[in-house]
């Protein structure tokens, strides 16, 4: 505890001291006679208890000053400010995605590139497809992102948007879990340009009012770009307006992984302050989201600051108690100063 104003209470001692002078100078005289003498013995001497009310109001008059004095309690207070991201995930939907996680498979052709009755009848056997364990890996980075708003983009030979970018985290679960392989029924390229473009404009539009959040595109994809928009176009726009773009590539095979131009794409997301993260099995994908949620984390701010609680009413109210008692106590005839 500390006094605001310490002065104050010098001031009152100083008018408590001028009062009990002045009431001393003009007190009233007394005659003195032979037997006084007589009231010097102990058998005449007035009980101290006679006393009480004075006592009392000079706590009183104790405690009223201390109020005067203005006394606080001084607290620290930390103030925590929690600015999360914007996060767009861009989700390949080609007709590789319904293959298993870690099959080998012959090289690709565009004639396979199209989806057929006969690739759902594998993927259905199958017990993990690349699509199921990224959605998954999908559901679980979501669920960590407390703070953040999550969208959400799928693509194949266009790009769609699923859900804008919201807090209701469960309403981008739901949506991630009615994705399947006949969300874009007779398409099956893979327009990974297209997808991250969709990407930046979302967030471009929503993010207008959001107060300079931090923006990230999580793209998940198995192939090489095949269709629309050069990726790398795409990812400059990106990185002009401060987007940074993580890519996992979701079982892709070495042989598409090392052709120069997902090289290329690859060397740019690092070159923009990506990462690349080569997920071959269900627990990479796990890892991978695990990763980029513990990477990219939101602004933290906490501004600690001091702050006075007055607590004046601890004496004020006292000292009021103690004024009344003295008065009640004045009016008992036992109390009563004669002299």
């Amino acid at each position: 505890m500390r006094f605001l104003h310490p002065e104050f209470g010098w001031y009152f001692v100083a008018a408590c001291v001028t009062v009990v002078l002045l009431r001393w100078r003009l007190r009233r005289p007394f005659v003195a006679v032979s037997t006084v003498r007589w009231l010097a013995a102990p058998v005449y001497r007035a009980s101290i208890l006679r006393r009480l009310p004075v006592a009392v109001f000079a706590i009183a008059l104790a405690l009223v000053g201390c109020a005067l004095m203005q006394p606080v309690l001084p607290y620290a207070q930390a103030e925590i400010r929690s600015r999360g991201l914007d996060i767009v995930i861009a989700l390949d939907l080609s007709s590789s995605m319904l293959e298993e996680m870690g099959r080998v498979r012959p090289p690709r052709t565009f004639q396979n590139l199209t989806f057929t009755t006969q690739d759902s009848a594998a993927a259905s056997k199958s017990v993990k497809t690349r699509l199921t364990a990224t959605k998954d890996a999908i559901k679980t980075f979501v669920a960590s992102r407390r703070d953040d708003r999550v969208g959400l983009v799928v693509f194949s030979d266009n790009a769609y948007v699923i859900s804008p970018l919201t807090f209701d985290h469960e309403y981008v679960i739901r949506y991630v879990d009615l994705i399947d392989d006949q969300l874009l029924r007779g398409e099956g390229m893979t327009a990974i340009g297209d997808g991250l473009a969709l990407s930046n404009y979302l967030l471009s539009r929503q993010s207008e009012s959001a107060g300079g959040r931090n923006q990230v595109v999580i793209l998940f994809t198995d192939g090489e770009n095949n269709k629309g928009r050069d990726p790398l176009e795409v990812l400059g726009e990106s990185n002009a307006a401060n987007i940074r773009v993580h890519m996992v590539g979701v079982d892709l095979e070495e042989g598409v992984r090392n052709k120069p131009q997902v090289q290329r794409l690859l060397q740019s997301v690092r070159r923009y302050g990506g990462r690349y993260f080569n997920a071959t099995t269900a627990r990479d994908l796990e890892l991978a989201s695990r990763t980029i949620d513990q990477t990219e984390k939101g602004v933290l701010v906490s501004r600690p600051f001091v702050r006075d609680l007055p607590v004046y009413q601890w004496f004020a109210l006292p000292a009021l108690l103690c004024l009344v008692a003295a008065i009640l106590l004045r009016a008992i005839p036992f109390f009563i100063d004669y002299t």
